[in-house]
């Protein structure tokens, strides 16, 4: 079947590199075929990082799932999961301990308990750089920031230079869910504004503090509002040059107060990365976060733009296994990982946390 004129034309643009329009975008969500969309997320991918597919030697700690917010699709929390818990920092460090000495980045990112402070969160950095002093800490998503730093009467500045100075390296990219404010009254409306998570942002990599951005799709979102979400991210990037990595984040249902919502087909789900590799010009990684999209489908959206598929993880996080992922003891082995990036004839590449080459 012939390819409409507009889309031919949007094809062109991006063979050229030429950045397309909001507009545009959603032209690619509501008219792109899959096969269309895939070939052209591809050729964006081979340009930006050829053949190679990074992984990395990683594991998460959740401190607490006692969270002052209620978000409605969070099957994490102690207002929906069956169990609570709030981590002492000698139970945290003794999880850094039993790691593996190869283990590179740790990953701490959960609920915003009301009676930690930066303080807290601050000395945690320092123990744990005690126990292992090259490990890399991705520590805090923005909405953890925005509470602690408010609790301690800092500014967002302020609070982000104790955390450096504490240890901190980069940020996860969580929090964002979606930009829209109506959408994200609606699903999340006691968590921070969009505003102030892209400000966190902004101002981390003004301090030189790198991180990643997400978007939580399938849910009650329109490709419109999905094109506006990750139009705010492309512009910052284009102010600031600090995001690493962009990860879309699948939408699940279970055990939350959005469990009517059936989850998006797979069809919606390797559009999302496509439009988003293709959209992100100013991206250098589109990263598949597999214990929320599931192994197969993980592997499947390395045609799909996607040159990053996370790390190891080693059995350190519950925040999909809760919400009814597929992968409900996530951990994958090195030998694994290899093998997933080598069945689809990319390069797999051990990388650092800031996507440097290690292997």
């Amino acid at each position: 079947m012939e390819t409409p004129g507009i889309l031919r034309e949007i094809a062109r643009k991006i063979v050229a590199r030429e950045r397309i329009s909001g507009e545009e975008g959603v032209i690619l969500f509501s008219q792109g075929g899959l096969g269309f969309l895939g070939m052209l997320a591809d050729y964006v991918r081979k340009v930006k990082n050829g053949d190679n597919a990074s992984y990395i030697r990683n594991f998460h700690i959740e401190p607490t799932n006692i969270c002052v917010n209620k978000c409605r699709f969070c099957s994490y929390s102690h207002h929906f999961s069956a169990t609570q818990w709030e981590l002492t920092i000698d139970q945290i460090l003794e999880k850094v301990r039993v790691q593996e000495p190869d283990v590179n980045e740790l990953h701490i990112t959960g609920a915003v308990h009301p009676d930690r402070d930066i303080y807290y969160y601050g000395d945690l950095l320092v123990r744990i750089k005690a126990e292992r002093p090259l490990l890399h800490l991705k520590a805090y998503s923005a909405v953890e920031l925005d509470y602690m730093i408010g609790k301690s009467g800092m500014s967002i500045r302020e609070g982000l230079e104790y955390l450096k100075s504490c240890g901190l390296a980069s940020i996860p990219g969580g929090g964002a869910e979606i930009f829209d404010e109506t959408v994200r009254r609606e699903i999340c409306g006691m968590k921070s504004s969009a505003k102030t998570w892209l400000a966190i942002h902004e101002t981390a990599h003004e301090l030189g503090i790198p991180s990643n951005a997400t978007m939580l799709y399938g849910h009650m979102e329109t490709y419109a509002q999905r094109i506006d979400h990750l139009e705010q991210l492309r512009q910052l990037q284009d102010r600031t040059g600090g995001f690493n990595a962009f990860i879309p984040l699948k939408f699940h249902s279970g055990n939350n107060a959005m469990s009517a919502i059936a989850g998006v087909s797979v069809v919606e789900d390797m559009k999302m990365y496509a439009v988003s590799r293709i959209y992100l010009d100013n991206f250098p990684h589109l990263k598949a976060y597999w214990p929320a999209l599931g192994r197969k489908l993980a592997q499947i959206s390395l045609s799909f733009g996607v040159d990053d598929l996370d790390g190891t993880i080693n059995d350190s996080t519950r925040i999909y296994s809760l919400a009814g992922a597929e992968d409900q003891n996530p951990v994958m082995t090195v030998s694994q990982m290899i093998a997933m990036i080598t069945e689809t004839k990319r390069i797999p590449v051990e990388r650092d946390s800031f996507y440097n080459n290690i292997n």
